[in-house]
């Protein structure tokens, strides 16, 4: 499809953002914790499909496996990011009492003044486990709250408070608490950030409480207002695992797009500021295996119905600062992103831009279908042979490539061999699709 350029005069759309994950590229920690040159990239290629059609792995696109010590990536998401209707950045933060960790993204976006996005800050005040979750289960990091933390957090903030590219609502610096239930003394918390800001001469702050982990009301907390985290607070639809066929023992749930988007199109506060949030898709099989919340017919055109819907909804209020958060930018181990892919390419992307623009194609979700029902193309020999070949290789390439990064003296001969056969192979596969189709 063709790229549908903004609207002139369409100023009174909401403004989108998108959360954004720094957690790509190798830390200290992560080397400890999981292995030398471990980054969210290593768990994205490991992912299997679990039933015939499950679109796994998700592999990126135009970006390739970026790693996020070169600005110069960052600097291009940006671009393609403002190109297609998103306003500004929510960047997790990831504080520990006073350590703070995937960080160096981060600072450097403060430092680079050709970073032109707007952005503000979600604290992920939760324990870093194994599991991935959250839960207790072996914790790596935890959040110990204590006696000086809450001056000294919000001490880290004000570099990032003083940028003028720092998003505010209605005038005063936007800030996100992941999980504000687990604040011992909220009051307290908020009381002292508030006038820790006052007093630094950065006037007032607003604190929005995300809606996670059962949390549905900002207001018990002390907060200005909510933001919806789906699939977090998920009313649970019925699951389709009935009428699919898995690999292997399945432990979670495969529930449709439509009745997930419908029901947070739906769903109503008692709190008056609700920041409403959508996702182009859901699937966490690279974490979680089969464990997995995947959500089917996670498409573009289902996407950019629930965005336009929501639009539709958001511009009915009184809100002087409407905003629509996406989630996510680059959740590519959650199959969740907005980044080009190999599967859809830029039509998620395609999908937001159509949205904000108030293309309306569709009166209803237009994909429901049970897996494999329609999949984008006709199903081929050579095309099933390439695609299981371009599957594993990719999972081989990985480890490789992997294996390599832990040990210096090969990168400099294999590395460069090793980009140059997958880049050739990726081609030569790429025209065997395109045949195939034809």
């Amino acid at each position: 499809m063709k790229l549908i350029e903004p609207v002139s005069g369409n100023t009174h759309s909401p403004k989108l953002i998108a959360f954004y994950l720094t957690q790509f590229y190798p830390t200290p920690e992560n080397d400890q914790w999981w292995g030398k040159g471990f980054t969210e990239w290593t768990n994205v290629t490991k992912a299997k499909p679990l039933f015939a059609g499950h679109y796994q792995p998700h592999l990126p696109g135009d970006f390739g496996f970026y790693d996020l010590r070169v600005r110069q990536t960052r600097r291009e998401q940006i671009e393609t990011a403002k190109k297609y209707g998103i306003d500004g950045f929510c960047y997790h933060y990831y504080w520990f009492s006073g350590r703070r960790v995937l960080n160096l993204p981060l600072d450097d976006m403060l430092a680079d003044e050709q970073s032109d996005m707007p952005f503000c800050l979600c604290w992920a005040n939760e324990d870093w486990t194994r599991r991935w979750d959250a839960s207790d289960h072996e914790v790596l990091i935890e959040q110990k709250y204590l006696p000086e933390d809450n001056l000294n957090f919000i001490k880290s903030l004000v570099p990032f408070f003083r940028d003028k590219r720092y998003i505010r609502v209605d005038g005063k610096l936007f800030l996100i608490v992941y999980r504000p239930q687990h604040l011992p003394d909220v009051n307290k918390t908020l009381q002292t950030w508030r006038d820790y800001c006052r007093s630094a001469g950065l006037g007032e702050i607003h604190v929005c409480a995300a809606l996670t982990y059962g949390n549905e009301n900002y207001s018990d907390f002390g907060f200005d207002s909510g933001v919806e985290f789906p699939p977090h607070n998920l009313q649970k639809p019925e699951n389709i695992n009935a009428a699919i066929e898995f690999f292997e023992p399945f432990q979670g749930n495969v529930i449709q797009y439509a009745p997930i988007a419908q029901s947070y199109l739906n769903r109503t506060y008692s709190g008056s500021r609700i920041f409403k949030t959508v996702f182009p898709s859901w699937d966490n099989t690279a974490r979680t295996g089969n464990r997995a919340l995947v959500v089917q017919n996670a498409t573009p055109e289902n996407y950019e119905y629930w965005l336009a819907s929501t639009i539709d909804k958001i511009q009915q209020g009184n809100d002087s600062d409407k905003i629509i958060f996406i989630n996510a930018w680059n959740e590519w181990a959650e199959g969740c992103h907005l980044e080009p892919d190999r599967w859809f390419g830029h039509g998620f992307l395609q999908a937001t831009i159509n949205a904000k623009n108030g293309l309306r194609r569709f009166k209803s979700f237009p994909k429901t279908d049970l897996p494999l029902a329609d999949y984008g193309h006709h199903r081929t020999f050579w095309r099933d042979i390439s695609d299981v070949i371009h599957y594993h290789l990719s999972l081989k390439i990985g480890s490789l490539k992997l294996l390599i990064n832990q040990r210096p003296w090969l990168r400099l001969t294999l590395l460069p061999l090793l980009r140059a056969t997958k880049n050739l192979w990726f081609k030569f596969t790429a025209k065997s699709t395109r045949n195939s189709n034809q």
